[in-house]
């Protein structure tokens, strides 16, 4: 080799691979995620649609909301075809490079055959140098000294013997490295400019972008809340364990996510200086009097109003406060998510007693019942009717005089009853409240309760984990059109009582319940204390259920000894028919055998089932139905929340969770612990609708609590005899601490 060089190529070779390997890493995984696609959109989509004037604003709301969406979508696909055109480029010019380098043919150039004569040569050189001489018009430099490299190659011994062993008549060339970066960066000349762009980019820009980045994420948490507006929640429901329903407005109108210095898209205009004190004085109970912070600042206040009037459907002005107010019930989901978030975080510590205070089950519910208000716009009492389009309160008396109450009731109607009750309304008026009615959620809900880590999974000890599947069916509204025998989902009814607080103002309350011991908090009463005469008032109220189990018991003995007799008969007849007796406990073994097989591969398949459940619940979407909301500027998803609680108590037993994908079919498992002592409870288990008014139901669970078995106490393998236990490790009882008894016997 005769040597090596090392230089800066700015229009070579090397200059394009670089180019072209940087441009198609880059080139083919933007064109795969970035690149416009059409959805294929059903054609009846536009029919089943709501027409009704809510629905139509909404959908020009979101259409308007990204007004440049077609516009960046063509400068994307024609800046991925630029880039595509360029790679195409690119890559021709590299594969004419590697020919003209790598494929020098003298004979292709001359154009003879291979092992032509001197004679043919020379004269296809002749003729080839009066065509391609640069003197000449049709001359070509670089062709013609490429001609004469091939003649020289045929023609000259020394340069055929270079061509023949390096594939170059010149012999062997020094190996160049060429480095795909301009020259005039290692100038001397240029130096400082590079460094200076070198530091600009990697000491400045990126350290401001990184922690820019990193400021912003820290102040949210995972589900887009505002961690002050978090403490905020904990504050305030610490505070108050059991909080009415306007008082939970005023905690989520409070939040940080509505003041203008923590989010840059609220609008803070001069014109809320008039328009805003109009709007309270429409408004009553609001409170705005509150002089508690936050909940008395501006934006607070301000918010609350926006709240209330979107409840009452209130008409706002829609160049100021409607945009207000859609820019806040939008964030409203994900805020009361946080809210229940919260609540049941603090149930959770008040059960492990690390706070004094234990929320109400009441506090929780609240905020869940916020949820589908505030995407109807509608009060807790109004008549969920009004979820339907072109229903107002002036038309709602037509219903109330059919005695229809709710959705299902009215899904229930025939056609001529429909007919009948919405007389009041156009063809075009009842054919979008039907569509409307028919596309709502119908949930089959069901639950089944079971103890999986025990050996008899259908029996409930005290203390024992249980698991109750809680199954949901999705079905339309329109299952029951017609059905007038269908029956009613059991709602979950809750009385509330309206009193009058210290201003003289209507507050909700809930129906006041005397508080009885929660089971959980229960001690296991002394002997001969008062614990032990409610103990044997007890007994004495479940004396037919002992007297069950003790006929039971004796049943059992019963049993238990004529199977010993048959035993001893058998063993008799045994000894008389030794060989026959052989061949018949062969067959029973292997009848034993395959019955505890198939036993194994029974619960092995349970496992399996449990496991892919298990898998299945690890991906969650949050793709379900779209909600009928026109209130609220987005499109909305059902999510539904269950739990278990206590109704007597007042408490909750288990998280509640978030269903998020119920599509079809859905199985949730809700885990708790079974109370201390044995007895049968009633809890109830929920769901409740994050969407709509009027879907929650609830189905009693009974939990026939039995007493726990003994733990073994003696086992012949934990006997050990002193005598062995001191052969083995003489120093074993003795302790690895001192103590007073040894200090005094030194």
């Amino acid at each position: 080799m005769a040597g090596q060089k090392f230089q800066y190529d700015e229009s070579g070779g090397t200059f394009f691979y670089f180019v072209l390997s940087f441009l198609a890493l880059i080139l083919i995984p933007t064109t795969l995620y970035y690149w416009p696609r059409k959805k294929k959109e059903d054609p009846d989509k536009y029919k089943d649609e709501c027409h009704c004037p809510g629905c139509t604003d909404k959908r020009i709301l979101i259409a308007n909301s990204e007004p440049y969406k077609n516009v960046k979508a063509v400068l994307i696909k024609l800046s991925i075809v630029f880039g595509w055109a360029l790679l195409i480029y690119l890559t021709y010019r590299v594969s004419q490079f590697d020919y003209e380098m790598s494929n020098f043919d003298p004979y292709e150039i001359l154009g003879v055959p291979l092992g032509s004569s001197q004679q043919a040569i020379k004269k296809a050189y002749r003729q080839l140098s009066l065509l391609l001489h640069p003197d000449k018009e049709t001359g070509d430099e670089k062709a013609f000294m490429k001609l004469s490299k091939a003649y020289q190659a045929l023609t000259d011994d020394e340069a055929r013997k270079n061509w023949e062993k390096y594939g170059n008549p010149d012999g062997p060339g020094a190996m160049s490295f060429g480095i795909a970066l301009p020259s005039w960066i290692v100038e001397k000349e240029n130096s400082v400019w590079v460094l200076g762009l070198y530091a600009l980019v990697f000491m400045v820009a990126m350290p401001v972008a990184v922690g820019t980045w990193w400021y912003r994420s820290i102040r949210f948490s995972g589900d887009k809340v505002l961690l002050d507006t978090t403490q905020m929640y904990f504050y305030f429901f610490h505070k108050t364990p059991q909080m009415a329903m306007k008082r939970v407005i005023m905690i989520l109108a409070a939040s940080l996510e509505f003041d203008k210095r923590h989010n840059s898209q609220v609008l803070e205009r001069p014109s809320d200086n008039l328009e805003v004190p109009a709007l309270i004085n429409k408004l009553p109970n609001l409170n705005e009097k509150c002089k508690e912070v936050p909940l008395s600042r501006m934006y607070s206040v301000k918010t609350r109003a926006i709240l209330h009037a979107h409840l009452g459907r209130i008409a706002l002005n829609p160049e100021t406060l409607e945009k207000d107010r859609q820019l806040i019930v939008q964030k409203c989901p994900y805020l009361i998510q946080e809210m229940v978030s919260c609540v049941n975080q603090l149930i959770m510590l008040a059960y492990a007693r690390r706070i004094p205070k234990l929320p109400k089950i009441e506090t929780i519910e609240n905020c869940m019942k916020l949820s589908p208000m505030i995407l109807q716009g509608l009060w807790e009492f109004k008549s969920p009717l009004l979820q339907l389009p072109f229903i107002t309160d002036d038309n709602i008396r037509m219903f109330s005089k059919a005695n229809i109450k709710n959705l299902q009731q009215l899904a229930k109607l025939n056609a001529d009853e429909s007919r009948k009750v919405m007389k009041h309304l156009t063809d075009f008026e009842r054919e979008n409240l039907i569509k409307v009615l028919g596309k709502m959620p119908l949930i089959d809900f069901s639950h089944r309760c079971e103890v999986i880590d025990d050996e008899n999974t259908n029996v409930v000890t005290a203390g024992a984990i249980v698991t109750v599947t809680v199954t949901l069916k999705r079905n339309n509204m329109s299952k029951l059109f017609g059905d007038s025998f269908a029956k009613l989902k059991d709602e979950i009814r809750e009385d509330i009582e309206i009193t009058n607080n210290e201003n003289g103002e209507a507050v909700e309350e809930p129906p006041q319940v005397k508080e009885k011991k929660s089971m959980w908090k229960s001690m296991k009463p002394k002997r001969g204390g008062p614990g032990a005469k409610n103990k044997q008032k007890g007994s004495k109220k479940s004396q037919p259920q002992q007297q069950v189990v003790k006929q039971a018991e004796v049943a059992k003995e019963v049993k238990v000894a004529e199977k010993a007799k048959d035993v001893a008969e058998k063993a008799k007849d045994s000894e008389s028919e030794a060989e026959s007796g052989d061949e018949s406990d062969n067959e029973e073994k292997e009848e034993m055998s395959t019955d505890d097989e198939k036993k194994e591969q029974v619960e092995w398949e349970k496992i399996q089932q449990k496991l892919n459940k298990r898998e299945k619940l690890e991906g969650k979407s949050k793709l379900s139905h779209s909600v009928h909301c026109p209130g609220f500027p987005e499109d909305k998803q059902e999510y539904w929340w269950t739990y278990i609680c206590d109704r007597k108590s007042r408490t909750l037993l288990t998280a509640p969770y978030h269903v998020t994908n119920l599509v079809d079919t859905e199985e949730i498992q809700l885990k708790f612990t079974a109370p201390r002592w044995p007895a049968i409870y009633t809890f109830c288990v929920c769901l409740r609708s994050d969407s709509y008014m009027g879907m929650d139901q609830q189905q009693e669970l009974k939990l026939d609590v039995k007493e726990a078995p003994a733990v073994p106490t003696d086992h012949p393998q934990w006997d050990l005899s002193e005598s062995e236990s001191e052969k083995e490790d003489p120093q074993a009882n003795e302790s690895e601490f001192t103590t007073d008894t040894s200090d005094d016997e030194e």
